[in-house]
């Protein structure tokens, strides 16, 4: 069965850090480029950050660079996303997603050929 569990969502201060796992299971991460995806209350979906499949080259939303930072462990086919100095505008659902191949356009990620969707964590940032 074709899988992604999410873990590592919560509460946390403005400035504070929070790591967000995606394990996968029924497929192997390393097949697929990985995203995580985000949609705030009364917001559209946004790409957040992806990496590549085979070249493991990563992409980051204007928003976040410099802040996140994707990565993923072939031995646990996780894929994770290290969340620091976080702001209230961080708040969101957060996704992960396997696809095909990841993009930029206009300063936002995007993901193509989307194969398959986790269920999605929360992040609440207080001001």
């Amino acid at each position: 069965q074709v899988q992604l569990v999410e873990s590592g969502g919560g509460l946390v201060q403005a400035g504070g850090s929070l790591r967000l796992s995606c394990t996968a299971s029924g497929f192997s991460l390393d097949d697929y480029a990985m995203g995580w995806f985000r949609q705030a209350p009364g917001r559209e979906q946004e790409g957040v950050s992806c990496i590549g499949s085979s070249d493991g080259v990563t992409y980051y939303a204007d928003s976040v660079r410099g802040r996140f930072t994707i990565s993923r462990d072939s031995a646990s086919n996780t894929v994770y996303l290290q969340m620091n100095l976080l702001k209230p505008e961080d708040t969101a659902v957060y996704k992960c997603a396997s696809c095909l191949s990841c993009g930029m356009s206009g300063g936002q990620v995007l993901g193509y050929g989307m194969h398959h969707w986790a269920e999605g964590t929360l992040v609440t940032v207080s001001s």
